[in-house]
């Protein structure tokens, strides 16, 4: 069963290791790339800049070779969103909800549960 698109009519795109990437294919999302350190950041920048993805999801590797401009324009957008995950089997620890909401959307889960 293919992958819808979101509300906003712009499909996902997932970019990153081989092993990321695949999983993503397998459940329906069709606009994947399969990259690796050298050619990362240019891929990256390739989707990112686009326009037509309204959700990036890429790996924490890719992260950790982007220039400084672009991992900084990438972790503070919202359109697209950019969501960087651990590449399975590596022994990354994913990033909590908590921290991933206080990224993107500038809210801190602890305040809004106090009383």
């Amino acid at each position: 069963m293919p992958a819808e698109k979101p509300a906003g009519g712009k499909p996902p795109a997932v970019i990153g290791e081989r092993e990321l990437v695949i999983g993503f294919r397998l459940i329906g999302v069709r606009d994947t790339v399969i990259t690796d350190e050298r050619s990362a950041s240019r891929d990256f920048q390739k989707v990112f800049e686009s326009g037509m993805h309204s959700l990036i999801l890429a790996s924490r590797k890719i992260q950790n070779v982007l220039p400084e401009n672009l991992r900084k324009a990438a972790e503070q957008s919202i359109d697209p969103l950019v969501v960087f995950l651990p590449t399975p089997g590596a022994g990354e620890e994913p990033e909590s909800v908590a921290s991933l909401t206080k990224r993107v959307l500038g809210v801190s889960l602890d305040r809004l549960a106090s009383p």
